[in-house]
Protein backbone atom coordinates (compact mmCIF):
# COMPACT_ATOMS: atom_id res chain seq x y z
CA UNK A 1 0.00 0.00 0.00
CA UNK A 2 1.19 3.52 -1.21
CA UNK A 3 0.35 6.88 0.44
CA UNK A 4 -1.46 9.66 -0.77
CA UNK A 5 -2.38 13.18 0.17
CA UNK A 6 -5.43 14.83 0.67
CA UNK A 7 -6.86 18.41 1.02
CA UNK A 8 -9.94 19.44 3.11
CA UNK A 9 -11.00 21.87 5.66
CA UNK A 10 -11.15 20.43 9.31
CA UNK A 11 -13.05 22.43 11.67
CA UNK A 12 -12.93 25.90 9.34
CA UNK A 13 -9.24 25.38 8.76
CA UNK A 14 -7.88 23.80 5.34
CA UNK A 15 -5.93 20.87 6.30
CA UNK A 16 -3.14 18.91 4.15
CA UNK A 17 -2.60 15.49 5.22
CA UNK A 18 -0.61 12.25 4.43
CA UNK A 19 -2.84 8.51 4.95
CA UNK A 20 -2.57 4.89 3.96
CA UNK A 21 -4.85 3.99 0.70
CA UNK A 22 -7.53 2.23 2.78
CA UNK A 23 -7.20 4.17 6.16
CA UNK A 24 -10.66 5.42 7.35
CA UNK A 25 -11.47 9.02 8.15
CA UNK A 26 -11.62 8.18 11.75
CA UNK A 27 -7.81 7.35 11.45
CA UNK A 28 -7.06 10.56 9.57
CA UNK A 29 -8.99 12.51 12.24
CA UNK A 30 -7.82 10.69 14.91
CA UNK A 31 -4.09 11.13 14.01
CA UNK A 32 -4.67 14.75 13.68
CA UNK A 33 -5.28 15.30 17.06
CA UNK A 34 -9.08 15.23 17.22
CA UNK A 35 -9.71 13.09 20.16
CA UNK A 36 -13.20 13.33 20.06
CA UNK A 37 -13.67 11.09 17.47
CA UNK A 38 -14.35 8.02 19.07
CA UNK A 39 -13.47 4.06 17.36
CA UNK A 40 -16.18 2.23 18.77
CA UNK A 41 -17.53 -0.93 16.83
CA UNK A 42 -15.43 0.53 13.48
CA UNK A 43 -18.77 -0.99 11.80
CA UNK A 44 -20.64 2.25 11.11
CA UNK A 45 -22.97 0.82 14.35
CA UNK A 46 -22.31 2.72 17.10
CA UNK A 47 -21.82 6.81 15.96
CA UNK A 48 -19.35 7.09 18.39
CA UNK A 49 -17.06 8.12 15.03
CA UNK A 50 -19.97 10.42 14.04
CA UNK A 51 -18.86 13.81 12.35
CA UNK A 52 -20.63 16.21 10.09
CA UNK A 53 -19.43 16.01 6.15
CA UNK A 54 -20.41 18.54 4.37
CA UNK A 55 -23.34 19.31 7.20
CA UNK A 56 -24.10 16.28 7.13
CA UNK A 57 -24.05 13.68 9.85
CA UNK A 58 -21.42 10.46 8.65
CA UNK A 59 -20.03 7.28 10.80
CA UNK A 60 -16.36 8.33 10.28
CA UNK A 61 -15.21 4.36 10.61
CA UNK A 62 -16.65 3.46 7.25
CA UNK A 63 -15.64 6.16 5.22
CA UNK A 64 -12.75 6.36 3.19
CA UNK A 65 -10.02 8.81 3.64
CA UNK A 66 -9.71 9.10 -0.07
CA UNK A 67 -13.37 10.27 -0.17
CA UNK A 68 -12.53 13.44 2.45
CA UNK A 69 -10.77 15.31 -0.70
CA UNK A 70 -12.23 18.89 -0.79
CA UNK A 71 -15.22 18.17 1.49
CA UNK A 72 -15.98 19.98 5.03
CA UNK A 73 -15.41 17.68 8.13
CA UNK A 74 -16.69 19.16 11.59
CA UNK A 75 -15.78 17.29 14.82
CA UNK A 76 -16.67 17.99 17.93
CA UNK A 77 -13.42 19.96 18.26
CA UNK A 78 -14.86 22.54 15.93
CA UNK A 79 -18.34 23.10 17.55
CA UNK A 80 -17.65 26.03 19.98
CA UNK A 81 -18.16 29.67 18.39
CA UNK A 82 -15.11 31.90 18.04
CA UNK A 83 -15.88 32.98 21.39
CA UNK A 84 -15.75 30.26 22.69
CA UNK A 85 -19.13 30.18 23.59
CA UNK A 86 -20.76 26.33 23.33
CA UNK A 87 -23.24 25.69 20.92
CA UNK A 88 -26.94 25.31 22.27
CA UNK A 89 -27.32 21.92 21.81
CA UNK A 90 -24.00 21.50 23.57
CA UNK A 91 -25.27 23.88 26.73
CA UNK A 92 -28.19 21.55 26.71
CA UNK A 93 -26.81 18.61 27.16
CA UNK A 94 -25.02 19.93 30.19
CA UNK A 95 -28.53 21.52 31.97
CA UNK A 96 -29.88 18.07 31.06
CA UNK A 97 -27.68 15.86 32.41
CA UNK A 98 -27.28 14.31 29.22
CA UNK A 99 -23.76 13.43 29.91
CA UNK A 100 -22.47 10.09 31.88
CA UNK A 101 -19.28 8.60 30.81
CA UNK A 102 -19.15 10.45 27.19
CA UNK A 103 -18.03 8.77 25.03
CA UNK A 104 -21.22 8.48 22.60
CA UNK A 105 -21.64 12.04 23.57
CA UNK A 106 -19.43 13.93 20.86
CA UNK A 107 -21.50 11.72 18.15
CA UNK A 108 -24.54 12.69 19.91
CA UNK A 109 -24.04 16.18 19.81
CA UNK A 110 -22.98 16.28 16.12
CA UNK A 111 -25.99 14.87 15.31
CA UNK A 112 -27.90 17.35 17.64
CA UNK A 113 -25.90 20.45 15.07
CA UNK A 114 -26.85 18.84 12.13
CA UNK A 115 -30.47 18.67 13.30
CA UNK A 116 -30.27 22.23 14.60
CA UNK A 117 -28.32 23.58 11.37
CA UNK A 118 -31.87 22.03 9.49
CA UNK A 119 -33.84 24.72 11.03
CA UNK A 120 -36.23 22.37 11.53
CA UNK A 121 -38.24 21.03 14.98
CA UNK A 122 -38.31 17.22 15.55
CA UNK A 123 -40.99 15.62 17.70
CA UNK A 124 -39.65 13.57 20.81
CA UNK A 125 -40.53 10.41 18.64
CA UNK A 126 -38.63 12.44 15.63
CA UNK A 127 -35.58 13.04 17.96
CA UNK A 128 -35.47 9.18 18.63
CA UNK A 129 -35.33 7.96 15.39
CA UNK A 130 -32.74 10.58 14.56
CA UNK A 131 -30.40 9.37 17.18
CA UNK A 132 -31.43 5.58 17.06
CA UNK A 133 -27.92 4.95 15.02
CA UNK A 134 -26.12 6.02 18.14
CA UNK A 135 -24.88 3.63 20.72
CA UNK A 136 -25.09 4.79 24.48
CA UNK A 137 -24.68 2.27 27.59
CA UNK A 138 -25.25 4.62 30.47
CA UNK A 139 -28.20 7.23 30.33
CA UNK A 140 -31.22 5.45 28.84
CA UNK A 141 -31.64 7.90 25.94
CA UNK A 142 -34.56 9.99 28.33
CA UNK A 143 -32.18 13.17 29.33
CA UNK A 144 -30.28 12.97 26.02
CA UNK A 145 -34.04 13.37 23.91
CA UNK A 146 -34.17 16.37 26.67
CA UNK A 147 -31.42 18.23 25.66
CA UNK A 148 -32.60 17.92 22.26
CA UNK A 149 -35.91 18.56 22.58
CA UNK A 150 -34.96 21.45 24.30
CA UNK A 151 -33.44 23.01 21.70
CA UNK A 152 -34.91 21.98 18.38
CA UNK A 153 -38.18 20.31 20.02
CA UNK A 154 -41.35 21.25 18.50
CA UNK A 155 -42.19 22.92 21.82
CA UNK A 156 -38.40 24.66 21.97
Amino acid sequence: MGFKEINFILNGKPVTTTFSEGESLTDILRNLGMTSVKKGCEAGECGACTVLLDGKSINSCIYLADWVEGHDILTLEGVRAKDGSLHPIQQAFIDEAAIQCGFCTPGLILTGVELCNSGKKYTREELRERVSGHLCRCTGYENIINALDKVIGVNS
